[in-house]
């Protein structure tokens, strides 16, 4: 199975459920739900859509149950817009990505905060011993090479 194709293919099914779930599915339990994705085997025999649902862990829940009785009417509509002779079955899952980013953003405010308080402790520090402890006020010594014969740095015999 061409890859391009299979990828067509899942963003049309991305499109078709998406426009279902807005005009013809009227489930009540279905909440403020968003696809965010889909992707189909290369057999194109299984197809898997991602969803967020705006809201609380409840209605997560309800949103996931109506999906899941809705899958039948789901299908045959992808079945039909599509013309496969095999119309792919449906999985739907939950997306976790703006939920994992939400937590990324989290942990990087902590660490800004934590970076400003060690700044804010610091910032009236001074070092504990000499600044610079390894600085000589003595100017280094040349290097002293010997040369040999054919130009070449080498060591002088005793």
């Amino acid at each position: 199975m061409d890859p391009a194709r299979a990828r067509k293919l899942a963003d049309r099914i991305q499109q078709i459920v998406a426009e279902m779930l807005e005009r013809r599915i009227k489930d009540p339990r279905l909440g403020f739900v968003t696809v965010t994705d889909a992707r189909i085997t290369n057999d194109l025999r299984d197809a898997t859509v991602y969803y967020t649902v705006y809201g609380s862990a409840g209605e997560r829940a309800d949103t996931a149950a109506a999906l899941e009785s809705a899958k039948g009417v789901l299908r045959s509509e992808v079945g039909r817009q599509t013309g496969l002779r095999h119309t792919p079955s449906l999985a739907f899952v939950p997306d976790v990505l703006l939920d994992d980013a939400k937590h990324m953003d989290e942990l990087l405010a902590k660490a800004r905060a934590q970076d400003e308080q060690v700044a804010k402790a610091a910032e009236g520090a001074r070092p504990a011993g000499d600044p610079n402890p390894y600085r000589s006020d003595e100017e280094p010594e040349p290097a002293e090479s010997d040369s040999g014969e054919d130009g070449e740095a080498g060591y002088s015999a005793p």
